[in-house]
């Protein structure tokens, strides 16, 4: 969210978020700057056709699929890398999503941010990605955030408000292109 706020402060147009230890690699950058010109949201996927991860164990790929089935079902969204950091944002975007309701860490910060994006009537493009194990560093996910995700998309599912678009008319589905 800071480093949202930084971007807001300055007068750039689109806002990308991806990890710094290589697991989302820049040849991508591109195409996240092509897609963006026809849709709000962009995210490098890794569950659309043509995505995938390498060097990935059988749990890690479990609780990663699973996660995202979870959120996605349970939430509504219409995307299929609900978990996934790799996004471009236009700055509307950033600007309109409510940060004091989006207060979570890992997992739970990506869900609750593509179920705003999408609950505020903002579209949303993914393409595939590879998604390599990091090169270096210790990932900082843990079971704590891992339950604080599972706790968010509960306790939003069970309160979920109807879906608005920015003019404030219920929508039904925001429309997704792959």
């Amino acid at each position: 969210v800071q480093g949202f706020e930084w971007a807001l402060q300055r007068d750039y147009q689109y806002i990308l978020q991806m990890d710094c230890d290589f697991s989302h690699h820049p040849r991508y950058l591109p195409i996240h700057l092509e897609k963006i010109v026809a849709a709000d949201v962009v995210i490098g996927s890794r569950y659309v056709p043509g995505g995938g991860t390498v060097n990935w164990g059988w749990l890690r790929q479990f609780v990663s699929a699973g996660g995202n089935f979870f959120a996605r079902t349970m939430l509504g969204l219409c995307v299929q890398d609900c978990t996934g950091g790799f996004r471009c944002y236009r700055r509307e975007v950033i600007h309109t999503i409510p940060w004091d309701k989006v207060r979570l860490q890992g997992y739970g910060f990506l869900i609750g941010t593509i179920y705003q994006v999408q609950r505020l009537g903002f579209t949303v493009t993914e393409f595939p990605i590879i998604f390599e194990d990091r090169h270096t560093g210790q990932s900082k996910m843990s079971f704590k955030i891992m339950v604080e995700a599972f706790f968010y998309v509960i306790r939003t599912a069970m309160t979920r408000l109807p879906l608005y678009n920015r003019d404030d008319r219920v929508v039904n589905k925001v429309e997704i292109s792959l």
